[in-house]
C-alpha cells in the first residue's frame, strides 16, 4: 500500500531533511586519508543527536551503525570498520535520519584525498547528473516508470552498469516502504504506478563501472560487493511529491 503524506507530514519530513543535511555536510568535511570509516560513522551518529534526531539505520533489525560506509567495490549495506581510507578511494557516504517519526534517507559518493582522475570524475558526475536528470522528471500525475527508463539510459549510454537488483523506495514513517523505485525499466511505463501529490520517495541511483552482477562480500553478511570487484557508487535523495512541485528534502 502506498501511504501519501499530508501538508503537515511533509512539513516534518521537510525540517528533517534539513537537519539531515547539515549533518552531511559538516561529516563530509571529516572524510581524509588516513581515517577509519569507524571514526567516520562515530561522528556521523554523534551529528545527528546534536541536530536533534535519531539513527534510521540502527532501527534495522540487526543492524548496529548510523551510517553505511562502502569502499570502491563495495556496493551498499557496507557496515563501517577499521578500514583506513586512503588517497584515491572511492567512499559512499549513507545516512538516514529519523526526525519527530518520519524518515529521510541520503548517500553521494565521493573521492578521498585530492587525487584527480578524469575517468573516476566523469563515472561520479554521471551519476551525480542521473539523479537530478530523474528528479526532475518527477511530476503528479507522470508515470514512475519514466523515471526508471530514464536512470537506466542515462547511466547505460554513459557504458556503466545499472545494479537491478538493489532499488530507491518509497519513504515516511518506515524507512523502506512501498513504492520500489527500480533504476530500470522493468515494465511497460504505462503499467506503473502514477505518481500522486503526497509520495514521498528516496530515489536511489546505484550502478558500477564494470558489472550489473553482485554478492555479499566475504566475512562480512552485510556488505555487498560487484561480482568482478569493479568500482561502484551510489547517489541518493529523499524527495516529497506537492500539487506544485517535487521537494528536494535532503
Amino acid at each position: 500500500m502506498i501511504d501519501l503524506k499530508t501538508e503537515e507530514e511533509i512539513g516534518i519530513m521537510i525540517e528533517g531533511g534539513k537537519r539531515l543535511r547539515k549533518v552531511v555536510s559538516k561529516l563530509t568535511k571529516e572524510i581524509r586519508e588516513g581515517i577509519t570509516t569507524e571514526e567516520i560513522d562515530r561522528q556521523a551518529e554523534q551529528l545527528i543527536k546534536e541536530v536533534g534526531g535519531e539513527s534510521s539505520f540502527k532501527r534495522v533489525q540487526n543492524y548496529h551503525w548510523s551510517t553505511c560506509l562502502p569502499v570502491n567495490e563495495q556496493v551498499v549495506h557496507t557496515p563501517p570498520s577499521k578500514r583506513v581510507l586512503k588517497a584515491g578511494d572511492l567512499l559512499t557516504i549513507d545516512i538516514g535520519m529519523y526526525f519527530e517519526g518520519y524518515h529521510t534517507d541520503f548517500a553521494t559518493t565521493i573521492v578521498v584525498g585530492s587525487i584527480c582522475d578524469r575517468k573516476i570524475n566523469h563515472f561520479l558526475e554521471v551519476g551525480r547528473r542521473t539523479l537530478k536528470k530523474a528528479i526532475m522528471t518527477i511530476k503528479p500525475g507522470e508515470r514512475l516508470g519514466k523515471v526508471s527508463a530514464l536512470i537506466e539510459k542515462e547511466i547505460t549510454k554513459a557504458g556503466f552498469y545499472i545494479i537491478k537488483e538493489l532499488t530507491g523506495h518509497g519513504i515516511g514513517k518506515k524507512l523502506h516502504m512501498e513504492p520500489f523505485v527500480f533504476n530500470y525499466l522493468d515494465r511497460p511505463v504505462e503499467k506503473t504506478l502514477i505518481i500522486k501529490p503526497g509520495l514521498t520517495l528516496a530515489i536511489e541511483i546505484i550502478y558500477s563501472m564494470g558489472t550489473e552482477e553482485i554478492r555479499y562480500e566475504d566475512g562480512n553478511p552485510w556488505s555487498i560487493v560487484t561480482a568482478d570487484k569493479s568500482l561502484s557508487a551510489c547517489f541518493e535523495h529523499t524527495i516529497a511529491v506537492t500539487e506544485k512541485k517535487v521537494l528536494v528534502l535532503t
